[in-house]
């Protein structure tokens, strides 16, 4: 009875460590666009509309751009899945891949009233990072990230702003 107590002991010791080894971080950016929040959604807030404001190729391969939609991004080499919507704002998904390593990426991009003439641009993206070598791999991928998400704001607030 010995050697079976050993393995579920050391099963349970190999699984608790192993559901502490992600590590999720947040990355949350903003940017402040002087048009009331729903003209703002109305020119970034499309599903594919990523295409104009990050210059990704972008198709709806299921669904009708709400709920449940498949955007493909770069033919294909990316999917995400809308998980959550509200009238000015979406959350999407990217799902776990056969044989690769699942960072549970998320996105969330909302239109915020600020005044009745003005609103902010929120994006966060969420994700683990602990498949990364070091500390400053982590940093440097977070950093990407931001970078290219800044933009993507920039480009948005661009958008936004010219009537």
């Amino acid at each position: 009875m010995r050697p079976v107590f050993s393995f579920v002991s050391a099963a349970a010791v190999f699984f608790s460590a192993s559901a502490l080894a992600q590590e999720y971080v947040t990355i949350d950016m903003e940017i402040d666009i002087d048009k009331p929040a729903v003209e703002v959604w109305k020119k970034v807030g499309d599903y594919c509309g990523i295409s104009e404001w990050l210059g990704l190729d972008c198709e709806i391969t299921m669904g009708d751009g709400g709920m449940g939609s498949v955007r493909s991004l770069l033919g294909g080499r990316i999917l995400e899945i809308m998980v959550a919507r509200t009238e000015l704002s979406y959350g999407y998904t990217q799902p776990a891949v056969e044989g690769e390593f699942y960072n549970l990426y998320h996105g969330f991009m909302e239109a915020r009233p600020v005044t009745d003439s003005t609103s902010k641009m929120l994006y966060t993206l969420t994700l683990d990072v602990s498949n990364l070598p070091d500390q400053a791999a982590k940093d440097a991928d977070i950093e990407r990230r931001r970078g290219m998400f800044t933009n993507a704001l920039r480009a948005m607030k661009e958008l936004a702003e010219t009537d």
